[in-house]
């Protein structure tokens, strides 16, 4: 599955509809250590098929980063059944992720 762009306007449809699990990194082009986790994160999303991997520009979608409180990138949010079920801030690697969603 390919890595889908959060914004507001498809927020509704792609996070609190899904069926799936939702996994959002939050990420900003200034910031370096989202620079280090988006190809991993990129990467992620190119072998799961069994959650989606969302990605959100903070600087892009304040409003959306501001709903889920986020004040540290990178975060990454995973929800489920539209509730935030597991978060995690700063690098981690892809084994780290893919647990942070399946648990």
């Amino acid at each position: 599955m390919a890595l889908i762009t959060l914004t507001a306007a498809n927020y509704e449809e792609e996070v609190m509809k899904s069926t799936q699990p939702v996994l959002i990194d939050f990420w900003a082009s200034w910031c370096g250590p989202c620079k280090m986790l988006s190809p991993v994160v990129e990467a992620v999303a190119e072998e799961v098929t069994d959650f989606k991997v969302m990605s959100c520009n903070v600087d892009d979608e304040m409003e959306v980063a501001a709903q889920f409180g986020v004040q540290s990138i990178p975060t990454l949010v995973v929800m489920k059944d539209g509730k935030e079920v597991n978060r995690s801030v700063g690098v981690i690697p892809k084994e780290q992720i893919l647990a942070l969603v399946r648990g």
